[in-house]
């Protein structure tokens, strides 16, 4: 331990970072309706009707634990580590906050299978391409991933908010930003690309794609993300840090604002 570390908050800090990644897959639909053991169930542990604003609720709850990790460590490095990501997902969760509520106007539900199932004639990403560009911008910022990953300049911080962490502690830090990864590729893929539904769910021609497993799909979709995740990496130079935050209320929040704006409109004007 560091010899000022708050060994309690220490402690439980990579807990209360990894185990919300986890908890977010509860109201993530795999597949439809299936017989399993004489017993029809969906592939998805849970469904209501708020189901999207419980992703959000959960992702927020991850945000404590890297604050506390930064604070707790007592180290300078770690601290402003920890202030970084604080306001970086806070700052971009708004605007994925608004994209969704685009979502939520089209598909007149806030359940992750009812907007599954709004989807069955055409995806989300056709009707709702600028939220869709928004998202994808803000789960990148929101994951603390290349360009974005300010919290872990290695170069200013040392290696940030986890500069104290060593061991199975370490370790779960990166699992859990391995975790959101996928959780936000799958969020993706359940609110604008059909979540389990086969490409033109509406094309009679197509349907001998219905021999594919429903979670295959699910799982294809969101390894496109995945590799774009990848990709950004690999590709764009890291931004600094008042950049970054100018991004996100300069331009992010403005646009969602009036993505939202527009939405609501056309869709007041098709009902």
């Amino acid at each position: 331990f560091p010899t000022a570390a708050d060994k309690v908050v220490y402690i439980l800090a990579p807990v209360l970072a990894t185990v919300p990644a986890f908890l977010a897959w509860a109201v993530i639909p795999l597949g439809p309706m299936v017989w399993m053991f004489g017993y029809q169930t969906p592939l998805q542990l849970t469904d209501f009707p708020v189901s999207v604003l419980y992703i959000l609720a959960i992702a927020s709850i991850g945000i404590y634990g890297i604050v506390l990790a930064g604070w707790s460590s007592g180290s300078t490095y770690a601290l402003l580590g920890g202030l970084r990501s604080s306001a970086q997902m806070i700052s971009y969760e708004v605007a994925m906050s608004l994209s969704f509520v685009a979502v939520f106007l089209y598909a007149g539900s806030a359940s992750t299978s009812q907007i599954v199932n709004a989807q069955e004639k055409t995806w989300f990403i056709v009707l709702l391409l600028p939220s869709f560009l928004i998202y994808v911008t803000a789960m990148v910022g929101e994951t603390n991933r290349a360009p974005f990953d300010l919290p872990e300049a290695e170069q200013e911080l040392t290696g940030g908010f986890h500069t104290e962490y060593s061991g199975m502690r370490f370790a779960l830090f990166f699992l859990a930003e391995y975790a959101n990864m996928i959780v936000v590729s799958s969020v993706a893929t359940t609110l604008f690309l059909g979540g389990w539904l086969r490409p033109f769910p509406n094309v009679a021609a197509l349907s001998f794609l219905d021999i594919v497993p429903s979670w295959t799909w699910f799982l294809l979709k969101s390894f496109v993300f995945l590799y774009i995740f990848i990709w950004v990496r690999a590709t764009l130079p890291r931004f600094r840090y008042d950049q970054l935050m100018g991004f996100a209320w300069t331009f992010m929040f403005p646009a969602a604002l009036v993505n939202l704006f527009v939405t609501g409109l056309v869709v007041a004007l098709l009902s």
